[in-house]
């Protein structure tokens, strides 16, 4: 099960995926202006375009790798991770499955 969003906006996902792999934005730059920067050229290339559902395609290519990372980091365990995020474990697992990072 994929996010919804990247299933309607196939498009939008991979500006942003794109600007975000470039090797020229990788390196002491804080997420922050990766942030600022993939925005910026998302806006660009949108020609005049209204975005929709902005919010869930951006906490979408943060939050996914984010829980990705904890649980590689805590080897799989939730609870850890759930401590980590600063969530409650609950919150977590929806959120896992909502990514399909667990079933």
């Amino acid at each position: 099960m994929q996010v919804e969003v990247f299933q309607k906006r196939p498009d939008r996902y991979r500006i942003l995926t794109n600007v975000a792999q470039k090797k020229e934005n990788i390196g002491n730059q804080s997420l922050h202006k990766h942030t600022e920067d993939a925005l910026k050229v998302y806006f660009q290339s949108l020609n005049g375009d209204r975005p929709g559902d902005l919010y869930e395609l951006v906490m979408g290519e943060v939050e996914r790798p984010l829980f990705k990372a904890v649980l590689d980091y805590t080897q799989g365990n939730q609870s850890q991770a759930a401590g980590i995020l600063g969530l409650n474990r609950g919150t977590l697992r929806k959120k896992l499955r909502y990514y399909s990072l667990i079933q």
